[in-house]
């Protein structure tokens, strides 16, 4: 998710503004049929939750008390100065469609999971040292692992035994330089995934935890506490299924001309001069956007809205080949960021934090038609887990995507992201580098203010 460079410009400035919304779609659980292109600002369309194609049965698991799931091993090594976020891996070029959507319809089941036995539950992190290189095995087959009914990863220090136990070496989240990424336990390299009151209502659409520029080789999404009051199922799909899914000539349209993605609005008004205007744009591109370890440019009315400065990522192809295997994959945040989905859905960002897909030949905003495809190709295979306290999913961030259902109450999740433990070119020699940036506290302390619910005009 690229809430991050809203965030940072929605607290310099006052000119974008939001109303609370009458919010009263969050659970629907029918098929979103998507409006017809005729569809105007004065009739905006219904916000319906998305589909899954499989949603597992919960099974109600106890968890820990907060300060018990919290605590650290103290006796163990600080791990604040992690790897950086190794640079994204592209190859991308020349790849034909047809045989690569063949090629993605032979894979296995995304994700694959491991309960575990009560001699496996016993045992705890001896499991993962004695089974390591067949899970790791399965993660590069798969995709993704769940592994369910352990309780060693119900606290934070048995989280931390078991990636330790499976040879994985953390390095810092893609946005990490923002300083807006809050750590659980930052000794642990543990950071806490979306739990925040005011985004409990917003939908988070499938996603790669990636950027053109960085990416996690994977990540170990960890359950502490389920949400209290329901919802917030953690959702993944597999890359190469929603590959093999997409209509081809859809998906041939796409990677020919190829997709950006706008990563936050700020709207000027239209009456300001040009002199004015220019000067907001090379402000944000001097003082805010270096911030983010992203390649953005700076453009006025990309979308078509007047007086809207759109920060954009640069062009990248939609399809990409998994750096060890090869096999061609859906490698992009288009269901998360295209705003002809996030306005048929529940939507918690204000209008700064909206984003928006482009074809990169002409900076015209996907059609309705392509993102409909999108959104049926994805939703199709996305398993809505049912993940319970000391449930962790092990994702490869090449081949599976992520998202995050709404939910009600509290709700506790943390995500440890790795970088490429068995290639030390691929991995890279740069180390943290921004020690405990006290930005990260303040602006996820302002997040923490901002209202619960938002509603955005359609654009």
């Amino acid at each position: 998710m690229n809430l991050s460079l809203a965030t940072f410009v929605l607290s310099i400035t006052t000119t974008s503004a939001f109303v609370i919304p009458n919010n009263n779609a969050l659970f629907a659980t029918s098929k979103l049929n998507i409006a017809s292109s005729e569809e105007t600002a004065t009739a905006p369309p219904e916000r319906i939750a998305p589909d899954a194609g499989y949603e597992p049965e919960w099974e109600n698991r106890p968890g820990l008390p907060n300060e018990e799931f919290l605590q650290s091993d103290t006796d163990k090594p600080d791990l604040s100065g992690m790897w950086e976020c190794p640079l994204t891996r592209w190859d991308s070029d020349d790849i034909d469609i047809v045989a690569a959507q063949k090629e993605a319809a032979n894979t296995l089941q995304c994700p694959l999971e491991i309960r575990a036995s009560d001699e496996d539950a016993k045992i705890g992190s001896d499991y993962f040292k004695q089974n390591k290189e067949h899970i790791r095995e399965e993660l590069l087959k798969h995709g993704a692992v769940w592994f369910r009914g352990f309780d060693l990863m119900k606290s934070v220090k048995g989280h931390r035994e078991m990636y330790e136990s499976l040879g994985l070496d953390p390095c810092l989240d893609p946005l990490h330089s923002s300083g807006l990424r809050k750590f659980t336990s930052e000794r642990d390299a543990l950071y806490e995934e979306v739990n925040k009151p005011s985004l409990r209502g917003h939908y988070i659409g499938l996603h790669c935890e990636s950027t053109a520029k960085r990416t996690a080789a994977y990540a170990a999404f960890v359950c502490f506490q389920k949400a209290t009051e329901g919802g917030g199922r953690f959702l993944v799909a597999d890359g190469a299924a929603i590959l093999a899914e997409m209509d081809t000539e859809v998906l041939q349209r796409l990677y020919e001309r190829q997709i950006r993605i706008s990563v936050s609005n700020l709207d000027i008004p239209p009456s300001f001069p040009t002199f004015v205007k220019t000067g907001i744009k090379d402000l944000v591109a001097a003082a805010v956007a270096p911030k983010f370890d992203m390649d953005l440019e700076m453009l006025y009315e990309s979308d078509g809205k007047p007086g809207r400065l759109q920060a954009v990522e640069t062009a990248e192809r939609p399809i990409n080949r998994h750096p060890v295997t090869g096999l061609p994959v859906w490698f992009n945040n288009a269901h998360n960021h295209a705003r002809k989905l996030r306005d048929r859905r529940p939507c918690g960002v204000p209008e700064v934090g909206m984003t928006e897909v482009f074809y990169a030949d002409t900076m015209d905003t996907l059609s309705l038609e392509d993102c409909q495809e999108i959104k049926r190709a994805s939703e199709k295979h996305i398993t809505a887990l049912a993940m319970e306290p000391g449930d962790v999913l092990l994702v490869d961030n090449y081949r599976a995507l992520h998202g995050r259902d709404v939910f009600e109450g509290d709700r506790f999740h943390a995500v440890s992201w790795f970088t490429w433990d068995q290639n030390d070119l691929w991995r890279g020699d740069e180390r943290r580098i921004i020690e405990k940036n006290g930005l990260n506290q303040a602006m996820n302390s302002f997040m923490d203010f901002l209202p619960k619910d938002f509603e955005s005009k359609q654009s």
